[in-house]
C-alpha cells in the first residue's frame, strides 16, 4: 500500500511521466472534490498499544540503560587514557548496572501486575475470561433466584394489616 495519500500520477492511474494538465487532473481526482490531499495516512498499528504505567517504566527503563551504557564507554575509554577520573567512574558503572537491572526487571514487574489485574484477553484460554465467565453465570443464576422467589411474605396480623389489598 502506498503510504502517500495522494501518491503521484501512479497513483491515480497515470503514467508518471510529464507534469502538464494530464498530472494536475489526476491530483485533483486523488484530492477528490475541492479538498487538500494529506500527505501521509495513517495505518493501523500492527500490536495493541502498551498500558500506560507499563510504557511508562519502559521508557525509564530504556533512558537508565543509555545512560549507563554511555557511563560505560566514557570510563573505558578513560581507563585507556590512564585519567584518574576511571576509577569513580567505573564505581558509577558498576552502580548504574544495577539500577539498569532494577529499571529492566521494573518493566517486567509492572506488565505482569497489569496482566494479573486487568486480565489477558488475547488469549481464548485467558484466566481473566474464565472469571468473567463465572462472575456472569453467578448473577444470572442469582438475578433468576430472585426472580422466582415470591416477593414479600404477606402477613395477616401487625399494625398494617387494615390496610393491605385484598
Amino acid at each position: 500500500m502506498n503510504r502517500y495519500a495522494g501518491g503521484g500520477a501512479e497513483a491515480a492511474g497515470g503514467t508518471g511521466e510529464g507534469a502538464g494538465a494530464g498530472g494536475e487532473a489526476a491530483g485533483a481526482r486523488a484530492a477528490g472534490v475541492g479538498g487538500a490531499r494529506g500527505l501521509w495516512v495513517e495505518e493501523p498499528a500492527r500490536r495493541r498499544r502498551m498500558p500506560d504505567p507499563v510504557r511508562t517504566s519502559a521508557v525509564r527503563a530504556v533512558l537508565i540503560v543509555a545512560v549507563t551504557l554511555t557511563q560505560a564507554t566514557v570510563t573505558f575509554f578513560l581507563t585507556l587514557t590512564g585519567s584518574w577520573l576511571a576509577f569513580p567512574m567505573a564505581l558509577g558503572a558498576v552502580a548504574g548496572t544495577i539500577v539498569a537491572t532494577w529499571g529492566v526487571l521494573d518493566v517486567w514487574i509492572t506488565r505482569q501486575t497489569w496482566n494479573q489485574r486487568y486480565g489477558v484477553v488475547s488469549e481464548p484460554s485467558s484466566t481473566a475470561r474464565s472469571r468473567r465467565r463465572e462472575a456472569r453465570r453467578a448473577a444470572k443464576s442469582a438475578r433468576a433466584a430472585r426472580k422466582a422467589a415470591p416477593a414479600r411474605i404477606p402477613r395477616e396480623d401487625g399494625p398494617l394489616a387494615a390496610f393491605s389489598r385484598r
